[in-house]
């Protein structure tokens, strides 16, 4: 199965779902846009539209749609419109790109408990959208953290 969350730089997100159980592989990229292939360049500029993403292929017989949706609010605020930490621009911004009505539906029962729970005194401003064009980054951003340990 196919999971795609963007929550800020892409480096951090996929470092966290490449640690979870049940992940299979993961890549980062580009979606939400409304440009062909764009380059890292382009998104940095504001000008696509896209978020940058983590795409995680899991095992749901060894995790759960919910239980990377609980990482994924684990590692980002998502009250913080377009903007994670130090990084700003609407390709930061808190999205969760669904592949199946399922999906949409659980990721819609996650967000709205997460607001009841009242763990947040601002609004969620996570997006819930479905899926689009994935396009892959080039590979010197593929498993970034990883590869900067190696050296």
């Amino acid at each position: 199965m196919k999971a795609t969350f963007g929550a800020g730089c892409f480096w951090g997100v996929e470092a966290a779902f490449q640690a979870a159980k049940g992940v299979v592989s993961t890549s980062v990229g580009y979606m939400g846009g409304h440009f062909e292939n764009p380059s890292y360049l382009d998104v940095l500029s504001r000008i696509t539209g896209h978020a940058e993403v983590c795409q995680v292929i899991y095992d749901p017989a060894l995790v759960r749609y919910e239980d990377l949706l609980n990482t994924f609010w684990r590692i980002h605020d998502p009250t913080s419109l377009n903007r994670q930490g130090a990084d700003r621009g609407e390709q930061y911004r808190s999205v969760i790109f669904y592949h199946t009505p399922q999906q949409a539906d659980i990721a819609r029962r996650s967000k709205e408990q997460l607001e009841r729970s009242g763990k947040y005194n601002q609004s969620i401003v996570t997006l819930i959208q479905p899926a689009s064009n994935y396009w892959l980054a080039t590979e010197d951003h593929q498993q970034y953290f990883e590869k900067k340990q190696c050296r």
